[in-house]
């Protein structure tokens, strides 16, 4: 799948957004946490969707590739609302995962001109405390610089015992390169979720919302798109066995969901 990436330049901040189809329709994914940068799998994400590309121009856009210290949810919210805008992209469908979706939550109540749906994979509307554990003991591991022992608990915590199984030891071996830039970036970024809690105004989303959520979610916890789908009145369908976190990334049946969503609407 052919793809391009746009740098965008955001109030001084170098913003990327990986672009491919050649559809009418707009489809923005806004991707979670990742060690490395979303932007260097660009190829394999273009392929994994490339089911949208006939109908949709699919626009996956990263964080900052600098992410300084202290940044919160709400300013990759503005940063991704200001890339959409410089991008003249508008009434998109809107993907996020996990961390992704905590920041597609805050993209259609701050902006809703821009979000036509949103659907929302493995994400919350809030942090629970175990999840905040798991962020904690993950920024811990990467500031010690122990790269082998955090990408082991994070392929572990984010995908299914299986697929851990089969690709472990390949994700692992494709980390141990990781910058000590690199490394600071993936704790700044963790950070950003410290004390999220939206639960009070994410009711005044506007605009349809479909809730993808996983029972077995050992980062956010399966509760967590439980309460974001009760808060938004979404519609939701919950994943079970042998599915983890990731189940954005395993479940054959994922795609066709999202499709099926954005074509009812």
């Amino acid at each position: 799948m052919d793809y391009r990436i746009i740098t965008s330049d955001i109030d001084g901040a170098e913003v990327d957004c990986t672009v491919f189809g050649s559809g009418s329709r707009a489809l923005v994914i806004i991707p979670g946490l990742n060690i490395k940068s979303v932007t260097l799998s660009a190829a394999a994400v273009a392929d994994a969707y490339k089911c949208f590309a006939e109908d949709y121009t699919v626009y996956l856009i990263d964080r900052r590739r600098v992410i300084p210290e202290g940044l919160t949810i709400k300013d990759f919210a503005d940063d991704t609302a200001k890339v959409m805008e410089k991008l003249g992209i508008y009434q998109a469908d809107v993907f996020g995962t996990s961390q992704g979706g905590m920041v597609a939550q805050l993209l259609a109540l701050g902006y809703p001109s821009l979000v036509r749906s949103l659907a929302l994979g493995s994400s919350a509307s809030r942090l629970y405390p175990e999840a905040q554990e798991v962020c904690s003991r993950w920024c811990t591991l990467a500031e010690s610089g122990n790269i082998d022992a955090l990408s082991r608990d994070f392929i572990s915590k984010v995908y299914s015992a299986g697929f851990a199984e089969k690709y472990g030891e390949l994700f692992v071996r494709m980390l141990q390169d990781c910058t000590a830039e690199e490394l600071e970036r993936f704790v700044n970024c963790t950070r950003a979720t410290d004390g999220f809690d939206i639960t009070k105004s994410v009711g005044a989303i506007s605009c349809p919302v479909l809730v993808l959520g996983v029972e077995n979610d050992a980062v956010l916890t399966g509760e967590a798109s439980r309460e974001t789908a009760r808060l938004t009145g979404a519609q939701i369908y919950m994943y079970g066995e042998p599915y983890a976190h990731a189940v954005y990334d395993e479940a054959p049946d994922y795609k066709t969901r999202l499709i099926n969503f954005f074509e009812s609407i």
